[in-house]
């Protein structure tokens, strides 16, 4: 991890970004532009994030970030960006809880002007945890924060997928629930698969992805529980923080209608992969932070729900984790950055976590 290349994430020229932006820009404010652009970043090399400020006497905000679809022509993370379900899903949320979501400004569903849709938030300050290299590594803020620190934050956090949970009616998202037959477990899973057959599609299939969705289906929830308007990617490396308290929840690409335990469990994997790696590379990592048993118990605090089955839960934050990476690998394949190996399973880096939980051993 510590000397791979990284993998590009973006194919978009900055300049040409620059110039179109400020073009658009002055159609809805006369006399605008956009200053200090920065190039686009790209959040886990899918949609892109372009910051920038405003200068007009009357902005309606002065700094602001530009959430971009991914370049169709750069070999894509997901199939579909779905701008228009971003932006509403984040008005939704605004409005029915107390959670600390940017702004929503303007909305872009025409592909002309940048080369896909997009849409305009108020940027808000802050720091984030980092992903690369991760938090769990030494150096950065929040390995060097003290344990009470650590704790307000780890508290805070997971506040929020408590009230997001419990604030937001599921009648208000109703737009979120997956298409299919079933419970909302289960369609969240069948469109997992359909991911994963797309993201195989014309090269080698993942024997360990295939032998996880085996193994969800032995552990299949008796009860799946009643869904809720789910964050997606519900990490501490997708918020704003100032100080140890959250200041601004992002990236709602995955938002969607399903039960509360598919939010824990990706908090807690997440979180895990970045401490195994860490662990794999000989640091000791933050091993007391985000812990299992910690979030479980606190989000039964704070909603009164127990979290149910997250052994099933978090091997499915695991699968899914594992079928984005697969793809991320693919596209270093496309972009000659890698080469596919005999054992496709070895491009998942945490293809040992992940085997661990199918077979049952990962949890001890």
């Amino acid at each position: 991890m510590a000397t791979a290349p990284r993998p590009r994430t973006t194919t978009r020229d900055p300049e040409e970004i620059t110039r179109r932006l400020t073009a658009w820009l002055g159609a809805r404010l006369p006399g605008a532009e956009a200053v200090k652009v920065a190039a686009p970043e790209s959040n886990g090399m899918s949609s892109e994030t372009l910051l920038f400020e405003i200068e007009h006497p009357r902005p309606p905000a002065r700094a602001c970030a530009l959430r971009l679809a991914a370049d169709p022509a750069a070999y894509t993370v997901f199939p579909v960006y779905d701008m228009p379900r971003q932006y509403r899903t984040m008005r939704v949320v605004a409005e029915h809880s107390d959670l600390p979501v940017p702004r929503v400004l303007w909305l872009e569903e025409d592909p002309g002007p940048l080369g896909a849709p997009f849409f305009v938030m108020e940027r808000v300050q802050g720091r984030v945890p980092p992903d690369v290299m991760p938090y769990t590594y030494q150096g950065n803020w929040l390995h060097a924060a003290t344990d009470d620190e650590r704790e307000r934050l780890e508290a805070a956090s997971v506040g929020l997928l408590a009230r997001l949970h419990d604030q937001v009616p599921a009648t208000e998202a109703g737009f979120l629930a997956l298409p299919g037959e079933g419970d909302a477990l289960r369609r969240h899973v069948t469109a997992q698969r359909a991911y994963y057959d797309w993201v195989v599609g014309g090269r080698a299939r993942s024997p360990l992805i295939e032998a996880a969705f085996d193994r969800l289906e032995e552990l299949w929830p008796r009860d799946p529980g009643t869904p809720v308007l789910n964050w997606g990617d519900a990490r501490i490396g997708n918020v704003v923080y100032d100080g140890f308290e959250p200041v601004a929840v992002l990236d709602w690409e995955m938002a969607a209608l399903a039960p509360r335990e598919v939010d824990l469990g990706w908090t807690v994997y997440l979180h895990r992969f970045f401490q195994d790696l860490t662990a794999a590379f000989g640091q000791r990592g933050l091993p007391d932070f985000l812990r299992r048993d910690r979030v479980e118990a606190r989000y039964a605090q704070l909603t009164g729900h127990t979290p149910r089955d997250m052994d099933f839960h978090t091997l499915y934050a695991a699968l899914r984790h594992a079928i984005v990476m697969l793809r991320i690998a693919y596209r270093q394949v496309h972009f000659g950055e890698a080469s596919v190996p005999a054992d496709p399973d070895t491009l998942i880096l945490h293809h040992g976590s992940l085997r661990a939980m199918v077979q049952g051993s990962y949890w001890g």
